[in-house]
């Protein structure tokens, strides 16, 4: 596997009505095709990572962060500053999934899916669509639109839309936190099944570990420490 994604000595301090909260990366690294899980209860900094992730929150400091492609190196720590920059390589490198799905409601199912190809300008053609579809269960209401669905249908349609562009990369932000255990297994399973198959590598958001437990390649934990009654710090690591 060659290396996607790295950061060095990352820190984020946020503070609102004299409550501070302080995340601490050490190190954080992603591996083309593997299935990272980041496992943390509420107020850890699970969402404050993925937002960094994802390029649209900024670190307080931050020794490296590079993203690797096949034709460059990216240093984000020199590129915070250009948000046309950082639009594109948002476009072209990840996909994301929402708790609730995020699918837009006046548009069918199929135009959700596809809605990311057309911003990219490429990904997978209509044949490969339709085919992941139906591994996905989801085939037969292309033509719907997202307040039909089952909680469930709405959250397969929604990691079907992140992949459609063929990103490198796909966050999922609690993305079964809206559905029932059994279903929960499957959309995982499901999801875990089609990026392998195509590379892409998958960091997804939960409070349940034994959820990802049996998939994924690497776990990281937050050490969470209570500095006063008004100071909380968090730290990133890898689980044993």
């Amino acid at each position: 596997m060659s290396k996607l994604l790295s950061i060095i000595e990352m820190q984020k301090k946020r503070e609102q009505g004299g409550i501070s909260f302080e995340l601490n990366v050490p190190t954080f690294n992603l591996q083309q095709g593997q299935f990272v899980a980041i496992v943390g209860a509420s107020g850890c900094g699970k969402s404050s990572l993925l937002d960094i992730l994802a390029l649209v929150l900024r670190p307080s400091q931050c020794k490296e962060f590079l993203i690797h492609t096949a034709s460059e190196i990216m240093n984000i720590t020199e590129i915070w500053k250009h948000e046309a920059k950082l639009a594109t390589i948002r476009r072209n490198i990840f996909g994301y999934v929402l708790q609730t799905g995020g699918l837009l409601p006046f548009l069918t199912v199929e135009r959700n899916i596809y809605l990311p190809i057309k911003v990219k300008h490429s990904g997978y053609s209509t044949e490969d669509i339709y085919e992941l579809a139906k591994k996905m269960g989801v085939e037969q209401i292309l033509t719907k639109k997202p307040q039909y669905l089952s909680g469930g249908q709405r959250q397969r349609v929604a990691i079907l839309r992140a992949m459609a562009h063929k990103p490198n990369i796909i966050l999922a932000d609690e993305p079964t936190a809206a559905v029932d255990k059994e279903n929960a297994h499957i959309i995982v399973k499901n999801f875990y099944s089609l990026a392998k198959e195509s590379g892409t590598t998958i960091v997804m958001v939960t409070h349940d570990h034994d959820l990802v437990a049996e998939l994924a390649d690497i776990t990281y934990t937050f050490k969470v420490k209570h500095e006063s009654a008004t100071a909380t710090s968090s730290v990133l690591e890898v689980q044993a």
